[in-house]
């Protein structure tokens, strides 16, 4: 289990460094209902991690490892289309950054987050980390990996947990932060979203790029192997 783990440590940082969703719930929090949209909106993200990562285990199976305890041709196949995916998605991020990063601006539908209802903010956190350009390949990526480490099946989902907990840091840092700080949350979060807005492009490029090129070098081992 631990080589497993060891495998997805990078994919689930990387699904945990998400600007957007960072910026996602700190709105979120600064809504009337702060505390439980801002729990309904980190359980909404917790849930599409695990289920999207259920899937694949599920999709994997028996068939996730050779006999020889290796990962299986279509695991490799799967992690270098999703590596030329990634790579390219952050080429193209990276040329259409904003050359000033105070003109970047957010998604119009950011600024009706003060209006949705609970329902609304679950499905949010659901959508954000399950349909995300970057989190759901590396997700997908995750559960390939898991499901074709050769280890049994309580061991695959344990090694699951592990990686959306850890997945699920940037987004449950500013939750803690508004429940256990008080009013210093205000300011701290404040200084959160605005660096997240800011460098949001730049930093989704470099990580869909370097993931990308991660998960292109673990294909072609796999296929060379």
């Amino acid at each position: 289990m631990g080589h497993a783990v060891g495998d997805v440590l990078g994919l689930a940082a990387g699904v945990a460094v998400s600007p957007l969703p960072i910026v996602a719930i700190i709105l979120v929090l600064a809504t009337p209902q702060g505390r439980l949209n801002g729990m309904l909106f980190a359980l909404g993200w917790v849930l599409g991690l695990a289920a999207l990562g259920a899937i694949m285990l599920a999709v994997g199976g028996a068939g996730g490892s050779s006999v020889h305890k290796q990962p299986a041709t279509w695991v490799g196949a799967l992690k270098l289309a999703l590596g030329a995916l990634l790579a390219l998605f952050g080429a193209r991020q990276w040329r259409r950054r904003p050359k000033d990063p105070s003109q970047t601006r957010l998604p119009k539908w950011m600024a009706a987050i003060d209006r949705f209802t609970p329902v609304k903010v679950l499905g949010l956190g659901l959508l954000l980390s399950a349909a995300n350009l970057k989190n759901a390949p590396l997700t997908i990526a995750a559960g390939a990996s898991i499901s074709s480490a050769g280890i049994p099946v309580p061991q695959q989902i344990g090694a699951m947990a592990i990686f959306v907990a850890i997945a699920s840091l940037g987004v449950l840092a500013p939750l803690a932060v508004y429940l256990f700080m008080g009013e210093r949350a205000k300011g701290i979060l404040a200084n959160w979203r605005d660096w997240a807005a800011q460098h949001n492009v730049a930093v989704m490029a470099v990580l869909f790029f370097v993931l990308g090129l991660k998960l292109l070098g673990d294909g072609i081992g796999i296929l060379a192997g």
